[in-house]
């Protein structure tokens, strides 16, 4: 088994995604690609999230994260859920305010052999480096803590791209 994946699966609008081992920047476009494709889906109801065999997440992902869980409350009006039964792991998402975007559980949510592989995408620097941009951006309108921890990131990559490009959810 590689270091990492994203399992999915997908019933009648309900989406389980079961993220394993070190899910880091290297997953964005994977992930994000998956986040449009939920957006785009007329039956899209809700999201569990497992994070039960996460070893790290980083705020990348999180800010991905994060942009799940407006689009779901914004759009369907209903709270998407966390899966973590790692203690560190739910203590980061909590300290990311995600208690006011997601249910957060301590169970786990489904069994693997009813999940299937999501092929990783390849992105260019330049998407990779947009795509962390506007998570991170995502991460800062959360609150206030998560605003002064990312915002020396989130200038210095406003830099590195030129003019601020407006972030969708």
């Amino acid at each position: 088994m590689s270091g990492y994946k994203i399992l999915q699966a997908e019933k009648q609008g309900v989406y389980v995604l079961k993220f394993i081992g070190e899910i880091r920047l290297n997953l964005c476009s994977t992930l994000d690609h998956l986040i449009d494709e939920m957006k785009e889906d007329q039956s899209f109801i809700t999201v569990v999230i497992d994070l039960t065999e996460t070893s790290i997440v980083d705020s990348t992902t999180l800010g991905l994260l994060a942009k799940i869980g407006i689009f779901a409350k914004k759009h369907r009006k209903i709270l998407p859920t966390i899966v973590s039964t790692n203690e560190d792991i739910t203590r980061l998402v909590l300290s990311m305010g995600f208690d006011q975007l997601f249910i957060i559980v301590e169970k786990a949510a489904t069994d693997i052999e009813h999940l299937s592989v999501i092929p990783i995408l390849l992105a260019s620097e330049q998407e990779v480096r947009e795509k962390v941009l506007a998570a991170h951006k995502v991460l800062m309108e959360l609150n206030e803590s998560n605003r002064a921890a990312f915002k020396d990131l989130v200038q210095a990559l406003e830099c590195d791209q030129g003019p601020a490009s407006s972030v969708s959810y």
